[in-house]
């Protein structure tokens, strides 16, 4: 059965990698399944049709069949329950690769997205100025305690798995701030997943989307 996901016609990340399609794509392209990508644009996100597939109207999603998945974090679960490179096979090991993916999603995620949000949404307000570097801090209160966590170790807990694929990419959304880099470790922990041959494949192709959409 074919999978296909969606992704956006036109991505507001700028063909940084940054939308929520790539965790989806880096995680098929790491278990070696191929997929097809349908693209949309905000108006089609928002249509019955999409909505009966996502009921919040965003992207990603997932068909493979009759199943229909939405939400990254569970489709990327989906596809590292179902292929083997993602978790590992140990009980034990596989029961902590999924905690780190919560954590990625729940624990270090949230802070780091509205810092990201704050810039476009209260940026000439009386409390801008005092409200930022409040947020940064809460930023760097989980990036402390990530980068002690992993210490000399390339990966979250023994090989790369589905914990490290969302951690890398919630990091990533540091981009355009220099918070990531005032941790050597985790910059370091980031550029090494970014070298994986799948995750170049995954970037690629998000960005070559954004590129024809541009030059269209």
């Amino acid at each position: 059965m074919t999978i296909t996901i969606t992704a956006f016609e036109q991505s507001p990340d700028g063909g940084k990698g940054l939308a929520r399609d790539m965790r989806v794509r880096w995680a098929l392209e790491e278990v070696g399944q191929p997929y097809e990508v349908r693209l949309l644009s905000f108006k089609a996100m928002k249509q019955p049709a999409h909505l009966a597939l996502h009921p919040f109207g965003q992207i990603p999603t997932y068909e493979e069949g009759d199943l229909v998945l939405f939400e990254s974090g569970a489709i990327v679960f989906h596809i590292a329950d179902h292929h083997a490179g993602l978790l590992p096979d140990d009980a034990d090991a596989r029961a902590r690769a999924i905690g780190w993916m919560f954590a990625a999603l729940n624990t270090v995620e949230p802070p780091i997205v509205e810092r990201e949000q704050v810039p476009y949404l209260e940026r000439g307000q009386s409390w801008y100025e005092e409200r930022l570097p409040i947020l940064e801090d809460r930023v760097r209160d989980r990036l402390d305690q990530l980068s002690n966590r992993l210490g000399d170790a390339d990966w979250l807990d023994g090989e790369f798995s589905a914990g490290d694929l969302l951690m890398v990419l919630v990091l990533r959304r540091l981009d355009g701030t220099d918070l990531l880099q005032e941790y050597p470790t985790l910059a370091a922990y980031v550029a090494r997943a970014e070298a994986r041959p799948a995750y170049k494949r995954a970037f690629d192709a998000q960005l070559a989307v954004f590129t024809a959409a541009s030059n269209g």
